[in-house]
């Protein structure tokens, strides 16, 4: 290029926030970014991210879903460090590992003396707000977003109506700051009322492998299903405003999974079908559209990220991992690792679980495995109407319903899984001979992260009390 057109080039992609800033990345290696775009987030609630279309779902065409991996690229190894709702988001929140936080039982409030997505954006000039789901958003000192009204705040709400008045004077907003934008929706979550269940038809479902099959099963899946459009609608919805707005080319749009959904060995259990994700990034210019990336990421890896794009620093004494350099195209892998806790007070009785897996392999260790597992949500004993009681009832009959059922109950010391040949968890390989140098190592690599994570194991799954009153 002719020198004398290269500062005029410069210039134009300086207003259009394109100028790319040399920096460093987590592993100190320079990389070059794209500096200061907008940043939306949504996110899904208990989601079976296995039925979304694009990840290879069979039972719904999740087509706004589907139309953001098309213009972006597609995780397919994003793993929450804890399946439960309140952890999640407390480590997307904060960079931090449950036990690093403080919110490692579900609707344990996180410690009080850290920093959030907030204070980090906050401080490279951005403005940072939520709107929707805000269990994990006490105290107000550790995440002090800006709230806005619009999508509905109570996850067990019967409805879910909502409203992009508020979302519109925000992205519209004329202070020339550049805003990250979280929307947090209720869908999936229980008590899946909303949506039309008539779309599907129950008996021409495809059921995950590890269920019983069951009348009432079906039913209540086809309801799932239904807030599962209703949260692809929401996601059409958000991408046709950031078009009609004029923000949509300077948006980096992210599409966050959670946890697994509230069916047996999904959410508040260390299966796939709890921890496994999904996250689709779509970024107008900079991502290679209809890209996937086999990259290992967790939740706690997005805000170092966050601060990445924002052209800051990743902050200092996080857990998480910085991977711009893999939505850029620079780098293929994240992390070698990925750990998962579980402590089941106050959801159920004390069982203790952790886990460690990379993209072949997974490890999990039941430290209390002398006891039944059980979740007062799932597992309601009195309750004649629970999908759960069927599976019991049809266990009664039938040796495979009986071995899935007890499956969940009643656990080994130690799971060991090959997942490319069982995504699905079904076969322990916890005792046979040839993976046992395999097993040892792996247990020795989790012992040393629960170390560094001051992790006593069992001791800490007790009964809990959150502070009456923010500090």
């Amino acid at each position: 290029m002719n020198k004398k057109h290269f500062i005029p080039l410069i210039a134009l992609l300086t207003q259009l926030g394109l100028v790319i800033h040399p920096a460093k990345g987590s592993d100190s290696t320079e990389i070059r970014r794209p500096g200061r775009p907008n940043v939306v987030i949504i996110m899904a609630d208990d989601l079976d991210s296995r039925q979304l279309s694009c990840y290879g779902g069979k039972n719904i065409k999740t087509t706004n879903i589907d139309n953001l991996a098309h213009e972006g690229m597609k995780f397919n190894q994003m793993i929450a460090s804890e399946a439960m709702c309140v952890p999640t988001r407390a480590s997307l929140f904060t960079g931090l590992y449950p036990l690093r936080h403080g919110s490692y039982q579900n609707h344990k409030r996180v410690y009080d003396s850290i920093k959030s997505v907030c204070h980090y954006l906050g401080d490279l000039g951005y403005k940072v707000a939520l709107t929707g789901k805000d269990h994990s958003t006490k105290p107000a000192s550790v995440f002090p977003f800006t709230f806005i009204k619009g999508f509905e705040p109570n996850c067990v709400s019967p409805t879910d109506d909502y409203s992009m008045d508020g979302i519109h004077t925000f992205i519209t907003d004329k202070s020339n700051s550049p805003f990250c934008l979280f929307i947090m929706s209720i869908n999936p979550h229980m008590p899946w009322t909303m949506g039309d269940p008539s779309e599907f038809k129950a008996d021409q479902l495809q059921l995950p492998p590890h269920w019983v099959d069951t009348k009432d099963t079906r039913t209540q899946f086809c309801k799932f299903l239904a807030e599962v459009r209703r949260l692809d609608n929401q996601v059409g919805e958000i991408m046709q405003l950031l078009k009609e707005t004029g923000q949509e080319k300077n948006t980096i749009f992210i599409f966050l999974g959670e946890q697994g959904p509230q069916f047996p060995g999904g959410k508040w259990n260390l299966y796939d079908y709890g921890q496994k994700s999904a996250m689709i990034v779509r970024w107008p210019g900079v991502v290679k559209p209809g890209t996937e990336s086999d990259a290992i990421a967790q939740y706690e890896d997005i805000t170092p990220t966050l601060c990445a794009i924002a052209g800051g620093k990743v902050p200092d004494k996080v857990d998480g991992k910085d991977f711009l350099p893999v939505i850029l195209g620079q780098r293929k892998e994240n992390r070698e690792y990925a750990f998962g806790v579980h402590n089941n007070i106050p959801e159920g009785t004390a069982y203790p679980i952790r886990s460690i897996r990379d993209k072949r392999y997974k490890l999990i260790m039941n430290l209390a495995f002398e006891s039944n597992y059980y979740n007062r949500f799932m597992m309601k004993p009195n309750n004649k109407n629970s999908y759960w009681n069927s599976w019991i009832e049809k266990g009664n009959t039938s040796p495979e319903a009986s071995r899935l059922v007890t499956r969940i109950t009643t656990r080994p010391a130690v799971e060991f899984y090959d997942l490319q040949k069982d995504p699905y968890e079904l076969h322990n390989l916890a005792n046979d001979p040839g993976y046992a140098n395999r097993i040892t190592a792996y247990n020795a690599r989790l012992k040393e992260w629960m170390q560094q994570q001051k992790d006593e194991g069992a001791s800490i799954d007790k009964e809990f009390q959150n502070p009456k009153k923010e500090n």
